[in-house]
This record gives C-alpha cells, sequence and structure tokens, in this order.
C-alpha cells in the first residue's frame, strides 16, 4: 500500500486540435477510458493544441498519441514533439494524421530528407512523402496483413485484422523504397500491399497506423494497440512491468478517473 500510496500519476499527451464533431476524437478519449479499466490503473491524458506544445512542458508526459484531424495548426511543433519522443524513447502512437506526421518527422531527421512534406499543407512541393490518396479511405474498413514476429502482430496476437479508416492521405508510393532505408519497418499493409503501419523496433513504443484504432475500441473490447500504448507509457515511468490499468481524459482541461 505505501508503495502505491506514492506512485506518480502517469500523464499523456494527446496532441492535436480536438474537435468534439469528428468522430477520433472523442473516441480516442473512450479507448483511452477502455484501455485504463483493462489495465487497472489511473491515466491523466490532455489533449494539446500543437500551436501551444513546448518541449520543456513535454518532458511531464510519459506517453505522446499524435491524433488524427491534420492540418495542424503547427506542424513544424508537431514534428518537434515526435522527434522528443522519438530521441528520448518516449512511447510514441501517431494515428491517421499522426501517422502521416511520424513518416515526416522520419523521413526529415532520421533520412535526411529534409525538405520532405505533406500534400496538405503544400500540395506542390518537390519532394512528397505523404501524398493525396487518389481513392479516399474516409469510413472505410479494410482488411491488414501484419509481419509475423513484429511488435505490432504480436500485440494483436494476429497476423491480420480489420481496422478503420478517415483518411484522405497516404504514403507517396514513390517514397516507399527510400522510407524502408532506415531503421523503422514497414509491418502492415493492406489487400494491395499499401503501406498502413509501421514501427520502431528498437523504441519502448513507436508505432504509426494510418487507420483509426481508437474507433473500434469498446468497455468490453478495448483495443490492443491502445492499451499497449498506455502500458509502454506506464512502464516507461515506473521503470517496472505493468500486469494490470483507469483513466480520464479531457479537452482543454485534465481531469481522471478512478
Amino acid at each position: 500500500m505505501p508503495a502505491q500510496a506514492t506512485r506518480r500519476m502517469t500523464e499523456i499527451a494527446i496532441l492535436g486540435e480536438f474537435n468534439p464533431d469528428f468522430p477520433p476524437h472523442p473516441a480516442t478519449d473512450g479507448a483511452i477510458r477502455h484501455s485504463c479499466e483493462q489495465l487497472r490503473r489511473e491515466i491523466r491524458s490532455k489533449w494539446l493544441s500543437t500551436e501551444d506544445i513546448r518541449l520543456d512542458s513535454l518532458e511531464q508526459y510519459a506517453g505522446i498519441w499524435v491524433a488524427p484531424g491534420s492540418p495542424y495548426k503547427s506542424l513544424e511543433k508537431t514534428l518537434g514533439a515526435i522527434r522528443h519522443a522519438r530521441e528520448n524513447r518516449i512511447p510514441c502512437f501517431g494515428t491517421c494524421g499522426g501517422c502521416q506526421h511520424i513518416i515526416i518527422e522520419y523521413a526529415r531527421n532520421v533520412l535526411g530528407y529534409e525538405d520532405a512534406e505533406h500534400a496538405e499543407y503544400d500540395p506542390y512541393a518537390s519532394n512528397l512523402f505523404i501524398s493525396s490518396l487518389t481513392c479516399s479511405l474516409v469510413g472505410r474498413e479494410m482488411v491488414l496483413r501484419f509481419v509475423p514476429g513484429s511488435k505490432v502482430s504480436n500485440i494483436y496476437g494476429a497476423v491480420e485484422a480489420r481496422e478503420r479508416y478517415y483518411c484522405n492521405f497516404g504514403v507517396n508510393l514513390d517514397v516507399v523504397p527510400l522510407l524502408k532505408q532506415g531503421p523503422m519497418n514497414v509491418v502492415g499493409s493492406d489487400d494491395e500491399g499499401e503501406i498502413r503501419v509501421l514501427e520502431l523496433p528498437d523504441h519502448p513504443f513507436f508505432i504509426a497506423t494510418l487507420f483509426v484504432p481508437q474507433t473500434s475500441s469498446r468497455p468490453d473490447r478495448p483495443h490492443p494497440l491502445v492499451t499497449a500504448f498506455l502500458k509502454a507509457a506506464i512502464e516507461t515511468q515506473d521503470g517496472s512491468r505493468v500486469t494490470t490499468v483507469a483513466n480520464s481524459s479531457t479537452r482543454e482541461g485534465e481531469s481522471h478517473h478512478a
């Protein structure tokens, strides 16, 4: 009991411009709550507008979730936060637009393509790593196949899953060979072989999904990726493995549930 009483509350930051009318945003709050109840631990989560990101303030968070809903108010601050998480081994989860920005950060700061761009910000850029999809994926559910033995396949306990999308942008097919040159692994693709999931294998948790796992989370069936992200955040903060976690998610302020 004494050790539990002094245990510091785990906090995560959700980066994005919260919009209650955009289904993935309230679904993010719900998914965190579902996973926390499964883990039987308490977590405080806070939505941060990207224009309010300060690297020094990120030190308080044990995990960073880069949410759907781009374009963000600050591309550069978002990329700076992702880099901070990657370089400091802070669990980082990017879904939909968050995935796209993880790819841009990786292309610029790991692969060395400083002019790597996202078509949502600059559709005429000469080096688009994220481009407009010829066929929108908004609202579609598709089958994914994972690389056996990858972190993601181990989290799912399967090499196949069906997930839902909310995106109009994806990986530019012309840069796929470039993305595969560095340490980040492509570990999930759709039936047509297009990139849908990436991970850094030597990071506690650095996973990017073009789909939106939070929308399929339910109280009796938390999404395994969300649970794994929160578990990694708790373990990173506490320095010990978690077997069991309760949540709270906020908009501009903070709250928490037992």
